[in-house]
């Protein structure tokens, strides 16, 4: 049974906070780094945390930002945790009981956008601290809190919010033991997309010693197309798109409109989801571009099944040459793009080649040419393990118990089952380990060869598979 000692006291900025040392590791939760975004807040900017007196308790996660539940069969999956409260905006940290001067990692969470948490028990920092790594994660507000595409509140207020947890990790993480100038940021899927963001403002980007950015898209929108959900939702509950019209709607209204607003779509196509949007003050540019031009280390890649998270077996089986044709026509994916996809994978079903075609549009692609455009050190892998569970196969999302070393955690087996092999949680967390320590995973970097490190059961390192289509990609 893991034993807790006695308590620790780290002093920052606007207080003295008091967390738990565990088997050698201090852990600090629910860190306010930003004030509570309701209220007067609301809508607006994150402002700073207010200062306490005395010393705060700090073993307990901080409340979940609103958002519904998963559903369908996602939620069989993909867990979710709601936790009550206005203090939303808050820090997590683990560190090692001795650190100083230790590399930092800020993990930001996914859920496109508008579902996730820090608290989720998958992302544990614990194997990070072991391994001599200040491990720090952070809520930020979702949905129509953190993305609506109002006519006169700032945008990306979620963007915005993770903004502020950089600049608090890089103000206070030394109290912690950790270095402020070897801050590496990681996010998985809309967290990806969130790192990738955070390289393209110059505010956040000169505080980032290196990236990892896990199945992460790579495109902002224009306030016009970012913005269409927020049209819907506001026209469902009869109100304005501006700020004190949204702001007089409770969350709960909010998210119920988005819940009408949604049914029946899924992340590949349907109604239209919370994005990132180009803004002169918070996203001047786009991320992928800011990642080709990043003249810091990066280690991105791509799962081999991603649309298998969102699309059930039955789901796929449904798919008719009719909507693959559509799909392409509305994608502009060229003919002979869709051949190769074909030869690439013979005995694939028209739904399977849909879903590969429309995710590597999304995902893989995008990736690849800023890989490609890079200059500065880079590091390309595949994560091709195939899990049994509902033959999700290499799906979106089932990297992280391998991440995180978290194969045992209850979260992680709703994907991965209960014999995923601990050899490659094993190696791949060493290799996230070792780019955040030493800025090299352990494999050569991506280059004319298009070098990407194969994550399976036997792993290898290989030129990057099925180019023929994906160059094709528009």
């Amino acid at each position: 049974m893991t034993s807790v000692s006695d308590a620790v006291e780290v002093r920052l900025s606007p207080g003295t906070v008091r967390g738990e040392e565990i088997a050698g590791v201090h852990r600090f939760l629910g860190i306010p780094y930003a004030a509570a975004p309701f209220g007067e807040n609301r809508f607006r900017s994150p402002q700073p945390a207010p200062a306490w007196e005395g010393v705060r308790t700090a073993t307990a996660f901080g409340a979940t930002a609103p958002q519904s539940p998963y559903g369908g069969a996602t939620a069989e999956l993909l867990g979710s945790v709601r936790i009550e409260g206005d203090e939303i905006l808050t820090a997590n940290v683990w560190a090692p009981s001795s650190a100083s001067g230790a590399p930092v990692v800020l993990w930001i969470h996914g859920g496109a956008l508008e579902r996730g948490t820090a608290a989720l028990t998958i992302y544990d920092g614990t194997p990070f601290a072991r391994a001599g790594i200040v491990f720090v994660s952070i809520n930020y507000r979702l949905g129509a809190e953190g993305f609506s595409v109002l006519d006169d509140a700032p945008r990306n207020l979620g963007l915005q919010d993770a903004a502020a947890a950089l600049r608090w990790v890089h103000r206070e993480i030394a109290a912690f033991g950790g270095d402020p100038a070897r801050i590496t940021l990681m996010g998985e899927s809309a967290g990806g997309a969130l790192v990738a963001a955070l390289l393209a403002r110059d505010d956040t980007r000169e505080r980032v010693a290196g990236a990892i950015i896990q199945s992460g898209p790579l495109d902002a929108q224009t306030p016009q197309k970012g913005g269409r959900v927020t049209a819907q939702v506001a026209r469902l509950l009869g109100v304005g798109t501006d700020r004190a019209s949204f702001a007089a709607v409770s969350p709960e209204r909010l998210l119920d409109a988005r819940r009408r607003q949604s049914a029946g779509s899924s992340p590949l196509g349907g109604a239209p989801g919370y994005q990132l949007v180009i803004d002169p003050e918070t996203l001047p540019r786009q991320p992928r571009e800011a990642v080709a031009d990043a003249g810091i280390p990066v280690l991105i890649g791509t799962n081999t099944d991603e649309y298998r998270l969102w699309f059930p077996p039955e789901s796929l089986a449904e798919i008719r040459p009719a909507k693959l044709l559509l799909a392409r026509l509305a994608l502009r994916i060229p003919g002979r793009a869709v051949r190769a996809y074909r030869a690439d994978a013979p005995g694939a079903s028209t739904g399977e080649n849909f879903g590969q075609l429309a995710t590597d549009v999304l995902l893989r692609a995008p990736m690849t040419r800023a890989a490609r455009a890079r200059r500065s050190p880079t590091y390309v892998y595949e994560f091709a393990w195939r899990s049994r569970i509902r033959d999700l196969r290499a799906a979106h999302a089932l990297e992280l118990g391998f991440v995180f070393d978290a194969l045992s955690d209850p979260e992680s087996q709703r994907m991965t089952g209960p014999e995923a092999p601990q050899e490659l949680a094993d190696e791949m967390h060493s290799a996230w380990v070792r780019f955040i320590r030493e800025q090299d995973p352990g494999w050569r970097a991506f280059d004319e060869r298009r070098t990407t490190r194969l994550f399976d059961a036997a792993s290898a390192t290989v030129p990057q598979r099925r180019t023929s289509g994906l160059d094709l990609l528009p």
